[in-house]
């Protein structure tokens, strides 16, 4: 089996629970062919770029999945039929990252810094 990064960007006008059902949903398309899903990170709201289809914002999820190629050709399929989902991205990796990814680990350095200026 090989392993793959799959990213997508929902709408920024969903509610977390929507994003986690869009979420949900790719991980049992995986399942179904008979994959796995390693790691689901969400990495929050976050402004983009650029507008896409007149978004400004977008909900960033990734799943870490380790299935046969034939598994991403469907989960792709399905998620370009989602009016949900804006943009999406797969990609084939040698190996998943341990622990968290690049954007939580930023997430986490940015909060600290905050912290740390609020105490000065």
């Amino acid at each position: 089996m090989a392993l793959y990064e799959h990213i997508f960007l929902a709408r920024q006008d969903l509610s977390q629970a929507q994003v986690d059902v869009l979420a949900a949903t790719a991980t049992e398309i995986v399942e179904a062919n008979h994959g796995k899903v390693t790691k689901a990170e969400q990495w929050g709201l976050r402004s983009l770029a650029y507008k896409i289809q007149k978004n400004r914002k977008a909900h960033f999820v990734l799943l870490n999945i380790d299935a046969p190629p034939g598994v991403i050709a469907e989960l792709e399929r399905q998620t370009s039929i989602n009016e949900d989902v804006i943009r999406f991205l797969s990609v084939r990796v040698d190996e998943h990252e341990a622990g968290p990814s690049a954007m939580m680990r930023k997430n986490d350095r940015e909060r600290t810094r905050r912290r740390e200026r609020e105490g000065e």
